[in-house]
């Protein structure tokens, strides 16, 4: 990284965003959901399943149910709890992070690309089915930027914030601001929207949106969210660049409705835009595979 003060080609560089999932995704969380499960001689036992493995066996109703009948018994690792001295995303993070190090775990698919897109300063937006508030998940990326990113890679983000605020904002705002200031500033331009959040619920019925209990029409009343928000800025900015926004998910379910969003709904609304779906469903393979492509631009 040169030795200047911030990036001068940021004026030359692409409008590429990004939407992730979390679980799976960037980080191999150890939360468990808490679900019962059918013996063979009909009775009912605790059983503890990861979000992988939930993510195949949601709909088998016959053999798992959350305790006592209530799903929001399910999910108490995925909320966040006033009298707890931290969240347990928080918890498991640093967990996840850890194995890591230790080498117990290897990079989820979309690990790297989480990374790189911290590096280069992209905006993104974090869409989980989880029940944090957002300040909570904005904390796991900032453990995430702490923890993982090297300090040559944290003073490459910040070289590449500060290029972007010369670029598009105001050269006296980028000699004015301490780095600390600079990547706040970033943080807060991303969304972090967890959709079984009860506040977040309350907006998506809010908005009358058809279905609002249904997750994955959650998930994409926040990817919606997310592009009407970038669509803001780009019109502030009066970028006329060409834009792509990937987004990459484990859950297979949520893959074929985001995909089915993009062609239905998204292409129409935003035609200028490339998207990009990526299934990371798959551990072994990274970036995940590549589902659907919308648009006319170079693909990412």
């Amino acid at each position: 990284m040169p030795a200047d003060r911030y990036n001068e080609a940021i004026p030359q560089r692409d409008l590429k965003y990004y939407i992730f999932d979390w679980d799976d995704n960037i980080l191999r969380m150890p939360t468990y959901i808490h679900l019962e499960r059918r013996l063979a001689d009909g009775t009912w036992v605790p059983h503890l399943v990861s979000t992988a493995l939930f993510s195949v066996i949601r709909n088998d109703t016959v053999n798992y149910r959350p305790p006592k009948g209530v799903w929001e018994n399910a999910f108490v690792e995925f909320r966040d709890f006033a009298d707890q001295p931290e969240s347990k995303f928080l918890q498991d993070a640093r967990t996840a992070i850890d194995r890591l190090f230790e080498g117990k775990e290897k990079c989820p698919p979309s690990f790297n690309v989480f990374r790189k897109t911290l590096r280069e300063g992209r905006i993104f937006a974090i869409v989980t089915a989880r029940g944090h508030q957002p300040e909570t998940l904005r904390k796991g990326v900032e453990m995430f930027i702490e923890r993982i990113l090297t300090p040559e890679e944290r003073a490459e983000m910040v070289w590449n914030l500060r290029g972007y605020l010369v670029a598009y904002e105001n050269a006296a705002e980028n000699e004015r601001m301490t780095d600390a200031e600079v990547v706040e500033n970033y943080l807060s331009m991303n969304h972090y929207h967890a959709v079984t959040n009860p506040d977040f619920i309350r907006l998506v019925k809010s908005a009358a949106v058809p279905d609002p209990n249904n997750s994955e029409t959650r998930k994409k009343f926040a990817i919606m969210e997310f592009l009407e928000h970038l669509f803001r800025m780009v019109e502030r900015i009066g970028s006329r660049k060409p834009i792509s926004v990937g987004f990459s998910d484990d859950d297979s379910g949520n893959v074929a409705a985001v995909a089915d969003f993009i062609r239905t709904t998204l292409a129409e609304r935003f035609p200028a835009v490339k998207f990009v779906v990526y299934d990371t469903s798959d551990p072994d393979v990274e970036k995940g595979h590549k589902l659907v492509v919308s648009g006319q631009l170079p693909l990412l």
